[in-house]
């Protein structure tokens, strides 16, 4: 996969369009007009949204401008879910641009974690790796990287500078065959509705038997009663790119997420009893 430069590029420059406007809730000096941007899929909303908070707080009382967040439609936004998988998980299937509210009291403190600086972002990031590159190389390829290495990855993704974080991630998706592969394909299952808010287990890339694994056999795993048989109507939508949203749904794969999110591949499972975002490193 880390050979896939275009492919990888093309994942990596995927935007979506928002249009970000002030909660009638919140107490203003003057009307606030809407703010417009495009957003990188592979990014987070609090690393990206500087420019919003910028702007809406030239119409807000000091007293209360506190922490910034999102909701749409209701649904308070998870600053720690990359995007893309936000954006696919709520808001997949409305008209562009993406209509998100911005909020700046009432935090929801049960719904969403505090986000007080970047640094919060960069530790969430960082386990994220940690995570991934412990279920693929036993975390040999992370702990064997300096301190500076770190940081690249990092500034790449916050100063959404390509090449920099892949001249790092790369080396996180190296496939070693001598030694059978990935001992496990890092994955999280993201739901709508459900106990969970994701699902995530042990899935090896190879059968105990020697065969190469496929996503199909990893959905069967997972949802046995709603992946059904070829004589049965089953619907298993691999999410394209919406015009406008850049590419990516086949994708996401950092190693940020490799817990899975970001430069490898999206897909979107819907039956008439889950409806859920399965994203793959």
């Amino acid at each position: 996969m880390a050979d896939d430069k275009d492919v990888l590029r093309d994942v990596w420059f995927g935007r979506i369009p928002a249009c970000f406007t002030l909660s009638p809730e919140e107490t203003t000096e003057r009307e606030a007009e809407p703010y417009y941007l495009l957003l990188p899929r592979v990014s987070y909303l609090t690393l990206v949204t500087d420019k919003v908070k910028k702007h809406f707080l030239r119409v807000m009382k000091a007293e209360d401008s506190t922490e910034m967040w999102f909701e749409y439609e209701g649904t308070p936004l998870k600053w720690h879910y990359p995007i893309g998988v936000l954006f696919d998980l709520h808001a997949s299937n409305t008209a562009l641009p993406w209509n998100v509210t911005v909020h700046f009291k009432n935090f929801p403190e049960h719904d969403l974690l505090h986000c007080t600086s970047n640094s919060v972002i960069e530790a969430h990031f960082m386990s994220c790796i940690k995570e991934a590159d412990a279920l693929k190389h036993k975390g040999q390829v992370i702990n064997d990287m300096q301190k500076k290495d770190h940081k690249q990855l990092w500034m790449g993704l916050q100063n959404d500078k390509f090449d920099q974080f892949w001249a790092m991630n790369r080396k996180l998706m190296e496939y070693p065959t001598d030694e059978g592969g990935f001992r496990y394909i890092p994955f999280r299952m993201y739901q709508t509705m459900g106990e969970r808010p994701f699902i995530q287990k042990l899935f090896r890339p190879v059968s105990p038997e020697g065969h190469t694994l496929t996503l199909g056999d990893l959905l069967k795993e997972l949802f046995p009663a709603a992946i059904c048989a070829e004589e049965h109507s089953c619907d298993l939508v691999a999410t394209l790119p919406r015009p406008g949203t850049g590419s990516q749904t086949a994708g996401r794969n950092s190693d940020q997420a490799q817990r899975v999110e970001y430069g490898a591949s999206i897909g979107k499972v819907t039956t008439t009893d889950m409806n859920s975002l399965l994203t793959i490193v």
